[in-house]
């Protein structure tokens, strides 16, 4: 499952993120780590962009971004 599919109010935790360049560099600079947990607060219109909660702040992500963010849903 990828951070895309996340519905709002859903948790879960960060597995991997896709690739090892610039993009996955980023999103690991702005604490999006495996073994995080985070969870989807909410959508724009039309779903693109997401806001994300981790570590304890909120952060807005393309929903390309997102696609790349393998996570396991918290129960």
């Amino acid at each position: 499952m990828t951070l895309d599919e996340l519905k709002p109010g859903q948790k879960a935790t960060i597995l991997r993120i896709e690739g090892d360049g610039p993009l996955a560099q980023r999103l690991m600079a702005m604490g999006l780590l495996e073994g995080s947990d985070i969870s989807l607060t909410r959508r724009a219109l039309g779903g693109d962009p997401v806001e994300v909660q981790v570590m304890g702040y909120a952060l807005s992500l393309r929903r390309e971004e997102a696609r790349r963010i393998e996570v396991r849903l918290l129960t």
